[in-house]
């Protein structure tokens, strides 16, 4: 689509009429502002996005956008965005999903599609519980979390999405939080222009069952001490004053602290960002607080092919391998009895 050729839409067309149904103050309101905000920008009209979901509070998403979209069943949101997009490789697809959608019962699912990158976007929402069926533990509850399900604290080991998403060779990876819409859109837009699977996970706040889970980021009273805002090319900076950066010593990361500007925090070993870098990406991925600033922003791309184009290439090259047969059922005959085939006596 040329320049000249841009659909000018506005956030209001991409809202609906359907009453929004989350809890007051869900950091879903948030969420979903910021993507209805941030899709005009695209210059693409409506028919061209689609959101697909599967079971959740998150899941409620393509309810509240205005543009093609399916609410799926618990896990399975990959597998049908999967069929979308090779039906239609043109469309804009984004899977809505959460912690418990995403990584219990859809584990298997997300693992396929981050391995076979199809070009899609997916949007994991964090709350770190289960929000929609009344607060049990989840996939990525912290050890000791006492809820419904886990009355003297849970004892499971929480996974790291984004760790888990580089492991299943994710080609781009990232990490923002709801209430941060600048650094959101901005995620979301370096997300859209990946071509391959793009994985955010979004941390949410659960305003019911998990509130404040994610303060020490979202507190603007605290946050730029507890965040690391990362930029290609750029030094690990972080800091209210800007005097704190991670290092590697001995091996291990570790934050170092300095006075003065770039030039000190070098002589300190601050590290340069590089997101292609996945040795970086994957230490990054494994910082956490207290002991760490969080890495917020894309701590991993690299394009790689996708899985459509192979695909479509493929079904392609089959076709013209020989002629058309003169009608249907000669050719699935001919495909029937192609290739290694026998018969029982």
């Amino acid at each position: 689509m040329t320049a000249n050729s841009l659909v000018q839409l506005k956030k209001k067309d991409f809202e609906t009429p359907n009453e929004v149904r989350w809890c007051p103050g869900c950091g879903d309101y948030a969420i979903l502002a910021t993507v209805q905000k941030f899709l005009p920008s695209l210059g693409l009209p409506k028919e061209n996005f689609a959101f697909i979901s599967g079971i959740g509070c998150s899941s409620r998403f393509p309810y509240y956008m205005n543009t093609y979209g399916f609410h799926t069943i618990h896990g399975r949101a990959p597998a049908v965005a999967s069929g979308v997009k090779l039906a239609n490789p043109d469309l804009s697809v984004w899977i809505i999903t959460g912690d418990g959608d995403a990584l219990s019962i859809g584990g298997n699912h997300l693992l396929h599609i981050l391995r076979r990158n199809l070009d899609v976007n997916i949007l994991l929402f964090n709350n770190r519980i289960y929000g929609l069926t009344k607060g049990q533990y989840s996939p990525t509850s912290e050890v000791g979390k006492v809820t419904k399900t886990t009355p003297s604290g849970s004892v499971d080991n929480p996974i790291n999405p984004i760790a888990l998403a580089l492991g299943a060779e994710a080609s781009f990876t990232a990490r923002t939080m709801d209430v941060d819409a600048k650094h959101l859109e901005d995620t979301l837009r370096a997300a859209y222009e990946h071509k391959g699977t793009s994985f955010i996970e979004i941390y949410q706040n659960c305003v019911i069952f998990n509130d404040k889970s994610f303060e020490y980021v979202s507190e603007r009273s605290v946050r730029e001490e507890h965040r690391l805002l990362l930029k290609e090319g750029q030094l690990m900076i972080f800091g209210a004053e800007k005097n704190k950066g991670i290092a590697m010593v001995d091996n291990q990361p570790k934050v170092v602290t300095f006075t003065g500007g770039e030039a000190e925090a070098e002589k300190a070993g601050v590290l340069r960002f590089n997101p292609a870098d996945r040795t970086m990406s994957g230490i990054l991925s494994r910082l956490d607080y207290p002991e760490f600033p969080v890495p917020m922003g894309v701590l991993y791309k690299k394009e790689r092919p996708v899985f459509e184009e192979a695909m479509i290439e493929q079904m392609t090259a089959a076709k013209n391998k020989k002629p058309a047969k003169a009608s249907a059922d000669e050719n699935l005959h001919e495909l029937f009895h192609s290739g290694n085939t026998w018969q029982v006596g």
